[in-house]
């Protein structure tokens, strides 16, 4: 079993002799809830790619952690780049859909704001939604052993998301008709990768004649059809294999 990961605002100055403590939500679930003890080891990430692994040396209270770290990895930036433009599903689907891509390895997760999204945030509402997001990226990347955790962006249009495709070095849009493979597509080795992942109602005409002007093409997975909670997580598990992230 590896050791746990818990999370700390930032790691800047710390280097062999620093002693760190690990202090509220993320303390009192260490010391609380998983019980650790003076001895086990523990790794602690600021989620932006720094590490700090070692030993427990005490624990003070119900929420405290005194860490001694040993060992200081690195996760840089990933070559190329995976984004998954998300459009929002239904009730708690997208904090799935989150979860899991993240656990597999995305890099950036874009939620879009699609016609056919029959959920809309607005308001209190999309703030506490886009904050539920975040969470399920951060929880995820703990639990996947992730040193850096996948930016989620805020909401964004689709003129906004035509930008992002327009930018990038490979821009596709998951679809049933007309598409060709993704499997088979001619990948770069480098740079950026944007796939969108429609709505369970499909990417409109007008938005994929929109993604088309921008440079995206169509692609399918394969011959059955994915909830959109689950395409984009079966997406990035095919391009992290591919284009060699998973050699």
């Amino acid at each position: 079993m590896t050791a746990p990961v818990f999370v700390v605002e930032s790691l800047d100055g710390v280097g062999p002799g620093s002693v760190l403590t690990l202090d509220g939500p993320e303390g009192r679930h260490a010391v609380s809830v998983k019980r650790l003890k003076p001895g086990e080891d523990v790794v602690l990430t600021d989620g932006r790619g720094h590490g700090a692994a070692g030993r427990v040396l005490r624990t003070e209270g119900k929420d405290r952690l005194v860490v001694e770290p040993v060992e200081f990895p690195e996760e840089p930036e990933a070559a190329p780049r995976i984004t998954v433009v998300q459009a929002l599903p239904k009730g708690d689907r997208g904090e799935l859909a989150v979860e899991t891509m993240t656990e597999t390895g995305v890099d950036a997760i874009v939620p879009w704001t699609a016609a056919r999204c029959i959920t809309q945030w607005k308001g209190d509402r999309g703030v506490k939604s886009l904050a539920k997001w975040r969470t399920a990226a951060r929880e995820a990347g703990k639990q996947s052993r992730r040193l850096r955790f996948p930016d989620v962006a805020d909401a964004a249009g689709t003129k906004q998301v035509a930008a992002l495709l327009a930018a990038a070095d490979f821009a596709a849009v998951l679809h049933e008709e007309g598409a060709q493979p993704l499997a088979a597509a001619e990948l770069p080795a480098e740079g950026s990768i944007v796939l969108v992942v429609g709505p369970e109602g499909g990417v409109s005409p007008e938005e994929l004649a929109l993604f088309a002007e921008a440079g995206a093409k169509p692609y399918r997975l394969g011959r059955t059809v994915l909830r959109t909670s689950t395409a984009g997580t079966a997406a990035t598990a095919l391009l992290l294999g591919r284009t060699g992230r998973w050699s």
